[in-house]
């Protein structure tokens, strides 16, 4: 389709070209980037940009994508969730989706189902592999291109062992159809053996046109997911058996995927391509296929109802027995009407409805318990003591990443590890890094994860009198062993991880920037840096500029350069020279410009930079700041010394709230959208939680370090890990705590 006069003519440095489809929460584009490469640009509706719930289901499924690299799914090219409409770009696959195909042309032969249920057998292998479950397998979600099918659209999926669904009481999140009977009851034990009866209901549908639960209404559907027998009598006789095992209403039944591809290849053994359709047909039934016309958009619930031959006298009993079911398909109804009738509000909720509001704590993974450990806890793999490399720190406390059910650590004379973040059981701590083994002084601080990789930057010094020397390195999350590791000449830019890249300076004098690969170290593309001028990261994240100025001697001004993750073209504007960057904001630069009194080190303005532009708008905040500010959720949260916790919004300057805390020296705040708290934590290893949106006070625990040091921003640290919470102490202290009950003792890692 062309695109419309209000669609964006590029996005995130893509030229759109056409529009591929549209869904309730965002249109999908056909676009190119530079170099050539054809991408699918998925991009959110503007009404949702807003909805903190809505960006994390969207940072989720961006993850759930990245996680999965089968050849029957379509990978993440780049992405933006924190964007002022926040987009993905995925490979493009040309071929129409296995909806359009049966709309179209009828149900497929045999040779086109062989070749439909081994690739998706094998797509769900991979996605369960990565540790996901998509959790909305339907024919809209199918392409069916020329090579095999291609799973799409990971926007509800979650990792196999995380129960938090980012979901609200009364909001339904599925197409019923195709559901399985425990999304429907209780969406919290979904888990891989969900995405096998959703696969066997969409074969059931690719096989006969219609699908094994279809009913008059999406209520009288999802009550026969649950209750009733699927209507497998047009299938293939060879293919019932194994789907109606696919279609067990309990999930211990089903197969697993790796053993469905034998099955299918049994029931249906390779044929001429050119087998025309059939339809199975009862004794004395005469079977009536209705089409949808050529362009009549899908209403989500796969063929059209009408369409249903059941007589009339069995559907109006249907209906009698929807009615006369306990309470809890009273309410299942009832949530389906607000999954019907409504998008997410401002909120999370539906509009115009009255569900409860939920719990604000979500249930740990399964295996999890709260424990506490160190970072110099014996190890299984690698270097098992952590005093067998002798190092001396003399950079910053240990800091830690949390990717899947992993916490990944490295710090002061700490070699990179990895820890069971259901456990705290250290799994490996890294073994031969190149410089760390001439037991020389170094410290690590992780970069993030990505791709399978731990990136590490590293700063050592192998003799007294040598100066100190910076590196980069990767290694295997898994195993912790080395993939690659690069000396940066230059120590004054530090490596950084752009989207999915790693950053670097060159090695002859550090005047351009590669990046490279996480996994292989392979370079992509370089960019060069303003001459004269010295420049770095402004801080962490994937969308953050490099400050650059004329070495350490204060300047006028100072020069912001954005770098686009595709290509390396850069953007660069001025600012002055005490403002400082925070992040992103609107898609912006935000920073805060200094008082002008010299005796003050307090915030007085929001200042707003568009780095392709250069333009730039200030806003005067309604009060001082003084302390730590972390920008999220378009708040700025300002941790004072004191301990007091102030929110002021990004937009407007105004102050939202104030709150004292017993806190001593707190560290940035850490941001919940889920749970709508914020989180401090002290070097002592005190947490304090607040409501995000009041500021008040939930809880706050007692110290758990043994002893407290290196006071200051950095001293600790609150990650999330699904509904748990991990924190690091300033001593190299570690302890996972349930948000939900925060003074349950833990148990050694």
């Amino acid at each position: 389709m062309p695109l419309r006069k209000d669609d964006p003519k590029s996005v995130g440095g893509y030229r759109l070209l056409d529009r591929l489809g549209a869904g309730g929460m965002g249109a999908v584009y056909r676009g190119r980037s530079r170099s050539g490469r054809e991408v699918a640009v998925k991009v959110v509706h503007a009404q949702y940009a807003e909805n903190p719930v809505f960006r994390t289901r969207f940072r989720q499924e961006i993850a759930a994508v990245r996680k999965v690299s089968g050849v029957f799914t379509a990978p993440v090219v780049d992405a933006d969730p924190d964007a002022e409409r926040p987009w993905m770009a995925t490979q493009y696959v040309p071929g129409p989706s296995l909806a359009a195909r049966i709309r179209d042309e009828g149900p497929l032969n045999r040779t086109e189902l062989r070749r439909l249920a081994l690739g998706l057998v094998e797509a769900l292998r991979d996605i369960h592999r990565a540790g996901v479950v998509h959790r909305d397998l339907k024919p809209a979600n199918v392409l069916m291109a020329d090579d095999g099918p291609r799973v799409i659209d990971f926007g509800i999926s979650r990792a196999a062992e995380n129960h938090n669904t980012l979901t609200e009481t009364g909001q339904m999140i599925g197409t019923p159809p195709f559901m399985s009977p425990e999304q429907l009851t209780d969406a919290r034990s979904v888990g891989p053996a969900s995405d096998v009866f959703s696969l066997g209901a969409l074969i059931v549908f690719a096989a006969t046109g219609r699908g094994p639960f279809d009913a008059d209404s999406p209520y009288l559907t999802a009550y026969q997911v649950v209750h009733d027998a699927p209507a497998l009598d047009d299938v293939p006789d060879a293919l019932r058996p194994v789907l109606a095992r696919c279609l067990a209403k309990d999930p211990k039944e089903r197969p697993e995927p790796g053993s469905l591809a034998a099955e299918f290849m049994a029931a249906l053994p390779e044929s001429g391509d050119g087998e025309p359709s059939t339809v199975r047909l009862r004794a004395g039934e005469l079977a009536l296929v209705r089409t949808r016309p050529t362009g009549t958009p899908d209403s989500g619930f796969g063929p059209d109802a009408s369409s249903a031959s059941e007589p009339p006298a069995r559907r109006r009993g249907r209906a009698r027995r929807l009615w006369a079911v306990s309470g809890t398909a009273v309410a299942l109804a009832l949530g389906l009407t607000a999954y019907l009738l409504s998008g997410p509000g401002d909120d999370g909720r539906p509009k115009g409805t009255n569900a409860a509001a939920p719990s604000r704590w979500a249930a740990p993974p399964d295996g999890w318990r709260p424990w506490q450990t160190t970072v110099e806890a014996p190890a299984a793999t690698g270097v098992k003591r952590a005093y067998d490399v002798a190092g001396v720190g003399v950079f910053h406390a240990p800091r830690c990443a949390v990717e899947g059910n992993a916490v990944f650590c490295a710090g002061d004379g700490t070699l990179p590890l990895r820890i069971d973040a259901l456990t705290g059981r250290a799994v490996w701590r890294a073994d031969g890094v190149p410089s760390a083994a001439d037991k020389g002084e170094f410290g690590f601080s992780v970069l993030g994860v990505v791709d399978g990789t731990v990136v590490v930057q590293q700063q050592y010094r192998a003799d007294e009198d040598g100066e100190y020397r910076t590196s980069v390195t990767a290694l295997d999350a898994r195993t912790g062993k080395l993939l690659w590791h690069r000396g940066l000449n230059d120590s004054r830019t530090r490596a950084h991880l752009l989207g999915d890249l790693v950053v670097v300076p060159d090695d002859a004098g550090g005047r351009t920037l590669v990046a490279r690969s996480p996994r292989t170290g392979a370079e992509r593309w370089t960019a060069a840096l303003p001459e004269g001028q010295y420049c770095d990261w402004a801080g962490s994240g994937t969308d953050v500029p490099l400050v650059c100025g004329p070495g350490d001697d204060p300047a006028e001004h100072r020069v912001l350069l954005s770098l686009d993750a595709t290509d390396g073209t850069t953007n660069t504007a001025e600012v002055p020279y005490d403002s400082v960057p925070v992040g992103s904001f609107d898609g912006r630069v935000l920073l805060l410009d200094r008082s002008e009194d010299q005796e003050s080190d307090a915030y007085v303005r929001i200042r707003l930079v568009d780095t392709r532009t250069g333009r730039s708008t200030t806003t005067r905040l309604a009060h001082a700041l003084e302390g730590d500010v972390t920008l999220a959720d378009g708040v700025l949260w300002c941790a004072s010394s004191s301990g007091r916790l102030t929110a002021v919004s990004a937009r407007t300057g105004a102050r939202l709230w104030t709150t004292r805390t017993s806190l001593e020296q707190p560290s940035g705040v850490t941001h919940d959208p889920r749970a709508r708290v914020v989180y401090l934590a002290t070097a002592s290893g005190r947490v304090a939680a607040l409501d995000a949106t009041k500021g008040t006070p939930l809880w706050e625990t007692l110290p758990r370090a043994r002893r407290a040091e290196n006071l200051g921003r950095e001293s600790s640290q609150v990650l999330l890990h699904d509904g748990a919470l991990v924190v690091s102490t300033s001593e190299g202290g570690l302890f996972s705590l349930n948000p939900a009950h925060p003074d349950r003792e833990p148990v050694p890692g």
